[in-house]
């Protein structure tokens, strides 16, 4: 069997996504297309040679009986009303991140689906499948440091064009608040507090970078995050759990030593897209296996949920520079069968 798939958004990521889908990954095929930009959609079919429908809108493709599973990729504030559609219309759907813009609509979400009876929505949160934090995972779950007691994580970007605002917490951080949650167990957050360093004078005008995220979970863990976007080195992702009795860090993207002109020196990716670009294939592999078996095996709406309350809260603690209460209620039993699939 095939997996008939429809894409919602044929931007950067859509079509980053489409590619993998028709060129690497197995089991599924893209049929429909749609983009607020119709020539776009149609260049995206005609370039990647797609047997696909350009619909008109997302409703008419969610809605096809043409298409069996629905890829959202399109701009942020619409990916309530698709996953929502999605949902009503019983049809798996993979949704970009954010699930929803607030975390009100995420609860939508949720409330929908849970209305419907059965797991349909997966986020797009893909460093659940990159081989190194799986591989950190596994010593976790295995005790071979003992209990964790506190992490201390970095999320550097060599440049950050179009950030404003609070889009280092917003569209950067979210990526530490769910992969950090999920390495432990789903213990959740208590608390939140963001400081504020020396800005950088590569930051654009009205962007504070850096910042430092400090959150505490419910069984005490203490995590500190550095989130640096225009650090201009390179791309940079780096996690430590220490434990009681012992360290593991988050290994580093295989890459070639060299030594030359008497300096030794390993590569350091500069995009994002390279460094996680076989988290992304396993992700919607594992996305297409688990949908043609009619699981939901991947990071959920409620997991949505949570980044979004999370979120919501390091924004507050910016503005207020104090530690702010986080208050996630219990998981409900619809999704508390795990976290993610392994």
């Amino acid at each position: 069997m095939t997996l008939r798939i429809g894409v919602i958004g044929t931007g950067m990521i859509g079509q980053d996504h489409i590619y993998r889908i028709t060129n690497t990954l197995t089991g599924a095929e893209i049929v429909a297309v749609t983009d607020v930009n119709q020539e776009q959609a149609k260049e995206v079919v005609e370039r990647e040679k797609l047997n696909a429908k350009v619909y008109d809108n997302g409703q008419d493709l969610i809605h096809s009986d043409e298409v069996d599973a629905i890829i959202v990729t399109s701009w942020g504030p619409t990916h309530e009303e698709f996953v929502l559609a999605a949902i009503d219309a019983g049809k798996p759907v993979f949704c970009e991140k954010p699930l929803a813009t607030t975390a009100e609509g995420c609860k939508r979400i949720i409330d929908a689906e849970m209305a419907h009876g059965k797991q349909l929505v997966q986020v797009g949160f893909m460093r659940r499948f990159d081989q190194g934090y799986r591989a950190l995972k596994k010593v976790l779950d295995k005790e071979e440091i003992g209990h964790p007691l506190m992490l201390h994580c970095a999320h550097r970007n060599p440049e950050a064009p179009g950030f404003s605002g609070d889009m280092a917490i917003t569209d950067s951080l979210v990526h530490e608040i769910d992969v950090l949650r999920w390495l432990l167990d789903g213990d959740d957050y208590v608390s939140a507090q963001i400081l504020t360093p020396r800005k950088t004078r590569f930051a654009t005008e009205g962007l504070q970078d850096p910042h430092i995220m400090l959150l505490e979970t419910k069984q005490g863990i203490r995590i500190s995050v550095e989130s640096f976007v225009n650090c201009q080195y390179g791309y940079d992702i780096q996690c430590q759990v220490v434990g009681d009795t012992g360290t593991a860090n988050l290994p580093e993207p295989a890459t070639v030593p060299i030594r030359s002109e008497a300096k030794a020196s390993t590569e350091v990716f500069t995009d994002w897209k390279d460094r996680f670009v076989d988290a992304f294939n396993v992700e919607f592999q594992e996305w297409i296996d688990s949908t043609l078996k009619g699981e939901m095996n991947g990071p959920s709406a409620w997991d949505g949920y949570v980044v979004a309350v999370t979120t919501d809260t390091c924004v507050e603690a910016k503005r207020t520079g104090q530690i702010e209460p986080i208050s996630i209620p219990e998981i409900p039993e619809f999704y508390s069968k795990k976290i993610v699939n392994m």
